[in-house]
């Protein structure tokens, strides 16, 4: 039989944590980060990276497991995810899988294969030719046009990432971003997919506070010193909550600017995640209120006892 794998999904700022901890307390689970960013040792504050006190005893995993210096890809979100949900069931537990984007949550759950697509060294010398002469941001830039959801996901610097993408795309005519939807969506487990949502003035404003609080927690602070140690061009560098910082470091903004930058890519963010989850992958989802989040959770339980029994 199938292996049972709950996923909770959903913009930033709208619940899934304290969900994700009700259901492991009530069925055995054990959680794991689909944030391919909580990975990184360092990135607490500004990941939203869940604390051990507000753990309340439950086992989580892919936290902390890569240097902030160290690349991480799709396929190794993939399986390690998929390790830690056979590590998870083989001791009868349940696995949850908290937050993350759409497609790395795909990659896992339907097993995609990133081999399949044979290398042309012939494409490749080419482009590493023209970053030998011009510089990344020629392709860089074409990889924005061609596929910029793909590109949003990868530092100009990280040129094996660029040119993989535009070598995928010159191949096969199709972009990465397609390529991977275009995979079999048969699952080697039995996903259960929650989606939460919020009505969007209530989760902006959520958003924005919680950038407030952010900074109150010392998010400044936990961005220089990675830049201190020279990870500007590493990919931990890339995410939200990060990158907004270094035209800060560099005096080319201030401090205000830099924070309403962050609260604005955050809300941009979370409206790209719900048009994603909502128009690629087969939800169950459920609307927060702050009134009826209480009431939405044991709803949740309720239903997800009679999948389970």
């Amino acid at each position: 039989m199938k292996k049972n794998v709950i996923s909770i999904m959903g913009p930033t700022a709208v619940g899934k944590t304290n969900l994700s901890i009700e259901i492991a307390k009530k069925f055995n689970g054990e959680v794991i980060s689909g944030d391919s960013m909580q990975v990184y040792k360092g990135l607490d504050i500004g990941t939203a990276k869940i604390k051990p006190s507000e753990m309340q005893g439950i086992t989580h995993h892919m936290l902390d497991i890569r240097e902030a210096d160290q690349e991480f890809s799709v396929s190794d979100f993939k399986e390690n995810v998929q390790k830690y949900i056979n590590d998870i069931t083989a001791r009868g537990n349940l696995p949850i899988i908290v937050g993350g984007s759409g497609l790395y949550i795909q990659a896992a759950l339907y097993d995609y294969n990133f081999s399949e697509a044979k290398r042309d060294h012939t494409i490749t010398n080419k482009m590493e030719e023209i970053i030998e002469s011009e510089g990344i941001m020629p392709l860089y830039n074409r990889l924005v046009e061609i596929d910029p959801e793909q590109a949003e996901k990868i530092h100009p610097n990280n040129h094996r990432r660029v040119i993989r993408a535009l070598e995928i795309y010159e191949s096969t005519g199709m972009t990465m971003t397609a390529y991977k939807e275009n995979q079999s969506m048969e699952s080697p487990y039995k996903p259960i997919l929650l989606g939460l949502d919020m009505e969007r003035e209530l989760l902006y404003r959520r958003i924005n506070e919680r950038v407030d609080h952010m900074m109150k927690d010392g998010l400044l602070d936990e961005v220089k010193n990675l830049y201190a140690k020279g990870y500007e061009n590493c990919q931990s560098m890339n995410a939200i909550g990060y990158k907004e910082f270094i035209p800060y470091f560099k005096n080319e903004q201030s401090l205000e600017e830099t924070i309403e930058l962050l609260k604005r890519n955050s809300r941009r963010y979370a409206k790209r995640q719900l048009t994603w989850f909502r128009n690629k992958m087969d939800l169950t989802w459920f609307h927060m209120t702050p009134a009826t989040i209480d009431k939405q959770f044991a709803n949740i339980l309720d239903e997800l006892a009679g999948i389970l029994k």
